[in-house]
């Protein structure tokens, strides 16, 4: 009873044509002078018949569809089910199919990024439990405040607060993004004195070759915090005193790119195709407490936003080169 309340429903404004069609065949009987009564009622007749017959097997081919939509689905796969008989409802249906296929995605993606964002935080804490633990052990020892591993404490810190807030805004990056003509060599330059300290203190110097006037579109505070993660590792995974980092900006036919290369320890060959992946730490991270496996994951998607090429080499025992290329604008 409902599929058929509905087909009338759906089909009011036929029904109403076909009563004023009606009116307009009996207007001109009248206006003819009503002079062939039969033929007048006789074409009625047919009308009617012909457009309740027409409805009946509209009827017909549509009633397991009416049916299908007046139930409200308990599961998806009631809701899939094919069993249109017209073209329009086979092609509602295919549309459906494909919403739920565009759903599916889109759910994925959400529960893989909530999933990603849990196990963030959850490595996260964990990590910074160690620097904190470290401080409180030192302030119950006697004597003095040892002031240089307080601060290198507090560093770790620092870096993992700024890790976190940063994968955090990466879910409103093109909220945050402000693209304009930035010097490469200021914002460098920037991010070395920043990290200044983890320089000094890990006995590695950086050596910048940059011409004042290369300028590129993107935007400076994103990528400050990639060059600063690059800046890291190198610094991080070059074990020997007075190894350099050396950053250069070279013009090419293709853009302009920025090369940052150590002299470390290098990326395993196994590693190396999965060093932007999530979380991966390779054999390097795992000896190192400090490693969450985010920063070039990060690296790589801010760059993909601002559309910059990211290029990952590595030698072991020789070093790594990042580099970082800019389209002309």
């Amino acid at each position: 009873m409902g599929a058929l309340k509905l087909f009338i429903r759906d089909h009011v404004s036929f029904l109403i044509f076909e009563i004023i069609l009606v009116g307009f065949l009996l207007l001109l009987f009248w206006l003819d002078g009503f002079r062939n009564t039969n033929t007048a009622i006789y074409s009625v007749v047919i009308t009617i018949v012909f457009t309740l017959t027409f409805l009946c097997m509209r009827y017909i081919m549509r009633q397991s569809y009416y049916k299908k939509i007046i139930h409200l689905p308990s599961v998806m796969d009631e809701a899939l089910q094919k069993n249109a008989k017209t073209p329009e409802n086979q092609q509602a249906e295919i549309y459906m199919q494909e919403l739920y296929r565009l759903y599916q995605l889109e759910a994925q993606e959400l529960y893989a990024q909530q999933n990603r964002h849990l196990q963030f935080m959850n490595q996260w804490v964990h990590q910074m439990k160690t620097p904190i633990s470290v401080i409180e052990m030192m302030l119950q020892e006697d004597g003095p405040l040892d002031k240089k591993s307080t601060q290198e404490e507090i560093e770790r810190l620092k870096h993992g607060l700024e890790m976190v807030l940063m994968n955090a805004r990466l879910d409103t990056f093109e909220e945050d993004m402000k693209i304009e003509q930035t010097s490469l060599k200021q914002i460098i330059t920037e991010v070395v004195n920043q990290h200044k300290r983890l320089f000094i203190s890990n006995h590695v110097f950086p050596s910048i070759s940059i011409d004042e006037d290369i300028e590129v579109p993107t935007d400076a505070k994103w990528m400050k915090f990639i060059i600063g993660q690059f800046l890291t590792n190198a610094v991080k995974y070059t074990k020997q005193d007075g190894k350099k980092v050396y950053i250069t900006v070279e013009r090419q036919e293709e853009g302009i790119s920025m090369v940052i290369r150590d002299e470390g320890i290098g990326i395993p060959p196994n590693d190396l195709k999965r060093v932007t992946k999530p979380f991966f730490t390779g054999e390097n991270g795992r000896q190192s407490r400090e490693s969450t496996g985010m920063g070039l994951y990060l690296a790589k998607q801010i760059c993909g936003k601002l559309g910059h090429q990211l290029i990952i080499e590595s030698t072991v025992g020789v070093g790594t080169t990042i580099t970082v290329r800019f389209k002309y604008s």
